[in-house]
């Protein structure tokens, strides 16, 4: 890096410095997790929109309507954990190739999904976000970041009422395909 662009690097980031009583690392290393689940997030809500949007069959009403407030509340959580990435002097998300940069949930860009299979693979990313959501609680906690805590603690709540919800819709037994 030349001495201009390393000058010019320094200048953009004292710019967008926040100021915060957490050290360089905790800021570094909290915001880094924040912005790995801004992009799964993202991906999350992106996912539960196409399926909410293409979802046919049977129960075409409930999980049009689950779907949807699924990703209301998924899209809910956004702006919160950008805010709490730049409250702590941290950067988030620019773009959609920054997103998909940092997403670990894989999209789905099929033309067709069976609903059940849809419902399935929401389960799981969700159970998945729970997995990262608690990754994220034990980064911010080992700096003891409690602001960040108290938000992941809600939201991991949150996910895993969708696991519950969708879990619950995709049983099997009698009248489960109905």
């Amino acid at each position: 890096m030349s001495e201009r662009t390393n000058a010019a690097e320094k200048a953009r980031r004292a710019r967008l410095a926040t100021p915060t009583d957490l050290k360089a690392d905790a800021t570094r290393d909290i915001s880094a997790a924040l912005r790995g689940l801004l992009a799964d997030v993202f991906a999350l809500y992106l996912k539960t929109k196409n399926f909410h949007w293409h979802v046919s069959g049977h129960h075409f009403r409930d999980y049009h309507l689950l779907l949807d407030e699924q990703g209301e509340q998924i899209f809910a959580m956004t702006d919160p954990i950008a805010e709490r990435a730049r409250k702590i002097g941290g950067l988030a998300l620019h773009s959609i190739g920054d997103i998909s940069r940092h997403q670990r949930l894989a999209d789905n860009d099929a033309d067709y999904v069976d609903p059940q299979d849809m419902l399935a693979e929401l389960r799981d990313d969700n159970q998945r976000l729970v997995t990262i959501l608690r990754e994220v609680h034990d980064t911010a906690s080992s700096y003891g970041d409690v602001a960040t805590t108290s938000l992941l603690e809600v939201w991991i709540d949150e996910t895993e009422r969708r696991v519950w919800f969708l879990f619950e819709s995709t049983r099997g037994g009698p009248g489960a395909n109905d």
